[in-house]
């Protein structure tokens, strides 16, 4: 097939987010015998990368887009009329065989593309953008006007009448199916790590008397970090003072408003801000850790979502804390690596002192199967797979239908 790959996001090198899943994705469709024809934002070294992953690039430079550019949502909402013309552009040199689009912001260029160009569509859903915005203040995000813009986010593939969805999990999956898409065109493939950059730690080499640190890593968006961890970090700094609380990944506004504010309730507190690392060196933060955590809290957007960092906390046995997802929960159902405290900080605190009374010995024991688990099945390699196996069907199936 030849594929047109949409994206609201830099191609190469991942920013962060969902990002790290389109080069798996590309690499897989490539793999498989197809042409790929990407259209993204400008990236650096764009010759090099083309040739590199063996594609077609088509990029955008009216503006620049990514992760931490500024005004980054309006952006957003302009782009996908931009991205349509892109495309429609490069079909009448030649036809494209599917369009899929990589989020919800290239969702919609690719709908609107489908009729003009006759083309089947894929959508591949990473999250619920809008649902995310539940925790958002609401002068910031007015709750009439969500309620509008989360229907219209689960309305996409019907409104487009998308041959295929993905998804990053049966509860997202179940949104679509009871916003009215048929889900017999529904696959959830949930999300994946890289296993090679992420491998399960030397136990040996962990000091099980080391005072504890609590590690955190991600985009560090609105929704990441909020009361929960507010009220967690302080109820642990006081019960235990020598805890290190460690953010890896970009200093956003966010992650330095909410380190003043912890600061202002715990001024003895030690709070570590590694900055932007990239992604391979990600794990060596991860490696001397004594638990990770997902202190999100509450929002649709949460609950359908399939968080990275836990794959990658489990991955290298790492104990994790987090809020009850609901997601998450239902796919890692009694592992004992994972422990679940409320949408409340005092709870959530009190997980995190507890794993730091769980032996090493123990921690060790119980982290090789988890690790073997999400190796086995949320590999990028495995979700790859799984995935281009499924856009493979579609253009035969939209023939038939």
């Amino acid at each position: 097939m030849r594929i047109a790959f949409l994206t609201h996001e830099p191609f190469y090198p991942p920013s962060g987010g969902g990002s790290a899943e389109a080069i798996y994705i590309v690499e897989e469709m490539v793999a498989c015998g197809h042409e790929v024809h990407i259209f993204c934002p400008q990236i650096p070294d764009a010759d090099a990368v083309a040739k590199r992953f063996k594609v077609a690039l088509h990029l955008f430079t009216k503006w620049k887009m990514g992760r931490y550019a500024s005004m980054r949502n309006v952006k957003y909402v302009f782009y996908p009329f931009f991205l349509q013309r892109m495309v429609a552009d490069a079909a009448r040199a030649q036809k494209f065989d599917l369009l899929f689009s990589q989020h919800t912001i290239s969702a919609v260029a690719a709908g609107r593309l489908r009729k003009k160009l006759g083309t089947p569509v894929a959508m591949n859903f990473l999250d619920f953008l809008t649902g995310f915005m539940e925790t958002w203040p609401g002068y910031i995000m007015p709750k009439p006007v969500l309620k509008r813009l989360e229907k219209f986010e689960l309305s996409l593939p019907s409104k487009y009448e998308a041959e295929g969805v993905l998804t990053v999990s049966d509860v997202l999956a179940g949104l679509f199916a009871e916003a009215g898409y048929p889900r017999q065109r529904l696959k959830p493939i949930f999300y994946g790590y890289d296993s090679t950059l992420f491998p399960l730690r030397d136990f040996t080499r962990v000091a099980p008397e080391s005072a504890p640190v609590v590690v955190m890593h991600g985009s560090f968006d609105q929704h990441h970090l909020g009361p929960i961890a507010r009220n967690a970090i302080a109820l642990v700094a006081k019960q235990k003072p020598e805890t290190t609380f460690r953010f890896v990944g970009k200093e956003t506004p966010g992650l330095k408003k909410f380190v003043a504010a912890v600061k202002q309730t715990s001024p003895n507190v030690r709070i570590e801000c590694t900055g932007f690392l990239d992604y391979k060196q990600v794990a060596a933060r991860l490696s001397d850790a004594t638990v990770g955590i997902i202190p999100y809290e509450e929002s649709i957007g949460t609950h359908c979502a399939f968080v990275a960092k836990l794959v990658e906390y489990l991955g290298m046995g790492l104990p994790v804390v987090s809020t009850p997802l609901r997601n998450v929960m239902n796919y890692f159902k009694g592992e004992p690596m994972i422990k679940f405290a409320g949408f409340d900080g005092e709870s959530f605190g009190r997980e995190i002192l507890k794993a730091f009374e769980k032996p090493i010995e123990q921690v060790a024991r119980d982290a090789a199967p988890a690790s073997r688990r999400v190796q086995q099945e949320l590999d990028w390699h495995a979700i790859s797979r799984n995935a281009v196996q499924f856009l493979e069907t579609i253009p035969q199936n939209s023939v038939n239908k």
